[in-house]
């Protein structure tokens, strides 16, 4: 996992936080007691259950203490909590798992996804919304840039760090568990005030295990400056030079 930058992530709060938005007014539960924000970041889903759901016992998870420091300062009545999703064991169950643009960081989700299913109560929800960019120049521009012989080699770890399944997948390992399953996909289309603003908006997340990687930040300023070459011709600009930046997510809601 790579370093968290809180302030970076927050730089496009409203665009991030938009999917969450989208996926807590899916659900159909009517008053969750008890709600676990997993990988809850900055809190900026948090606040999001704690406005549909208000009288939930609700908790934020996550394995960076600067992205819960700046949660804490920000909404102090609600409980925080370090943990890594991988090694956390709950000591009793929970009505809803909510969990918004964090499972791609996380490896094998054929053991994870069925393991935060049995921390659910009886008609409780598993609720996850995942990045699907991997087919996009967002993210295919940066593994060609990371496999440039002066970099090839210091960001094959990184190469790895962020990754999701099919739909066809996540319907096949859910459904055997699930009283119903529901899926869907939204492309957001996002308007950026350049494509400078796009290598901004990756920074705050994909990107940082790419600059991690590398040794100083004259290496980091010269990866950027050779992915932001390339990002200009996959992302031209508008008319009124604003540059349309569409980014696919992938919704499942599970109910035990």
């Amino acid at each position: 996992m790579p370093v968290w930058d809180a302030d970076q992530y927050l730089k496009f709060q409203r665009e991030r936080t938009q999917p969450a938005i989208d996926l807590a007014a899916r659900l159909r539960l009517e008053s969750p007691r008890r709600i676990v924000d997993v990988g809850c970041g900055p809190g900026n889903s948090t606040a999001v259950l704690a406005k549909r759901w208000p009288k939930a016992e609700l908790s934020g998870m996550d394995s960076s203490a600067e992205m819960l420091e700046t949660a804490r300062e920000s909404q102090p009545e609600i409980h925080w909590f370090q943990s890594d999703v991988t090694s956390w064991k709950p000591d009793t169950r929970y009505d809803l798992l909510f969990s918004n643009a964090v499972l791609q960081w996380v490896p094998s989700h054929e053991s994870l996804l069925p393991r935060l299913m049995s921390f659910l109560k009886p008609g409780g929800a598993l609720a996850v919304q995942l990045p699907m960019h991997y087919d996009s120049p967002l993210h295919y521009l940066v593994k060609e840039v990371s496999e440039l012989p002066e970099w090839n080699a210091q960001t094959a770890e990184a190469r790895e760090a962020l990754g999701s399944e099919s739909r066809s997948f996540y319907y096949d390992l859910l459904a055997p568990l699930s009283s119903e399953i529901e899926l869907w996909e939204t492309k957001y289309i996002h308007i950026m005030e350049s494509v400078q603003s796009i290598l901004e908006w990756f920074r705050g997340t994909g990107l940082r295990p790419y600059l991690e990687a590398l040794p100083d930040d004259r290496e980091r300023a010269r990866f950027e400056a050779e992915l932001l070459e390339r990002y200009k011709p996959a992302y031209p600009l508008q008319k009124n030079g604003k540059v349309l930046f569409p980014f696919r997510r992938l919704f499942i809601v599970a109910y035990r």
